[in-house]
């Protein structure tokens, strides 16, 4: 057989079109739930807001953040890129250069510092400054569903999109758990904690990854106890909101998915609650779960609600559809 053929009988299947669009709007249903209660408590966000049942941003209309335009310029660079991991880098890091010229609400302060250096020449693979921060796992999940090819394509698009931003290994390692979290969603195959933490594992091996590690499989053993996400947000230290530490953001997440699965609504109400970097927290479980409820598992009510020009629901299924035919390509 020769060289081309056997490798396009070998290559893998592209991910459903429905996992690729859940992810999407999973992702900006629950950053745009999240918006108004950022930087919040537990306590104050209840007091002031209520349970996270409907858009409170504006008028009853919800807008998306950083969370989902991150989420956005990674199905562009992935459709640009043809599969290759190099392009991508460069295209998402363009992406990333112009979004910062456009003065943006709200940017970390880590992707701030790491976007300046691109702008001064840093290459992507230098310009990520020392910080466990979000940024890389608001960009994860959708690698998790749409880069096929095994554990270890999937490594190196999610060590090239943390590390332009984020150069900290603890930041790589979480980011690759929440894309791992994804993966799996989008199979819908029988999913249990263990099944989770052996997947991380695998994908994980040989990472200097103890105390992550060590979280996720201290949020895997109270998701089978059935605790609620504040009883773990409590024992891991943030009882009053979940901070900005990709190392609190992804157990905590994975806590609820894996409760959760299917529960788009509940999980999104649940997590928000949890009061702290809330659009991310929700972005990255909206976009895990969106994966394998895809958009009929998403309230209708809430995805009429996104009323952020362009980006609206209709604009994210177009983009899934072309990531979609992109990867069957």
């Amino acid at each position: 057989m020769p060289e081309a053929e056997r490798a396009q009988e070998n290559a893998p299947a592209p991910p459903e079109r429905e996992a690729i669009a859940g992810c999407l709007l999973g992702g900006a249903v629950g950053d745009a739930l999240g918006l108004p209660y950022e930087g919040l408590t537990r306590r104050r966000a209840a007091r002031l807001l209520g349970p996270a049942v409907r858009h409170r941003f504006l008028l009853g209309r919800g807008m998306i953040s950083d969370d989902t335009e991150h989420a956005i310029f990674t199905a562009q660079a992935l459709i640009a890129a043809h599969g290759r991991p190099e392009l991508f880098e460069r295209r998402l890091a363009r992406s990333l250069r112009w979004w910062l010229a456009s003065v943006p609400a709200g940017v970390g302060f880590a992707t701030l510092r790491s976007i300046l250096k691109l702008w001064i020449g840093f290459p992507p693979s230098r310009s990520g400054v020392f910080s466990a921060g979000n940024g890389p796992a608001m960009r994860s999940p959708l690698l998790g569903v749409a880069c096929g090819g095994g554990e270890a394509r999937l490594r190196e698009f999610v060590l090239r999109s943390t590390r332009m931003t984020h150069s900290d290994p603890r930041a790589y390692h979480a980011a690759l758990a929440a894309a791992v979290a994804a993966r799996l969603s989008a199979t819908g195959a029988s999913l249990t904690a263990d099944s989770y933490l052996a997947a991380a594992q695998s994908a994980l091996a040989g990472q200097p990854c103890g105390e992550l590690m060590a979280l996720l499989a201290k949020a895997a053993a109270s998701a089978q106890r059935g605790d609620p996400l504040q009883v773990f947000a409590e024992s891991i230290g943030c009882g009053q909101g979940v901070s900005g530490c990709i190392l609190h953001t992804v157990p905590c997440v994975v806590q609820v998915w894996l409760r959760r699965a299917t529960d788009f609504g509940g999980a999104m109400t649940e997590m928000i609650s949890a009061g702290g970097d809330a659009d991310t927290t929700a972005a990255i479980l909206g976009a895990i779960i969106g994966a394998r409820v895809g958009r009929a598992g998403i309230p209708p009510q809430w995805l009429s609600g996104l009323n952020e020009w362009p980006h609206n629901a209709a604009w994210l299924e177009r983009l899934a559809q072309r990531l979609h035919d992109s990867l069957r390509g």
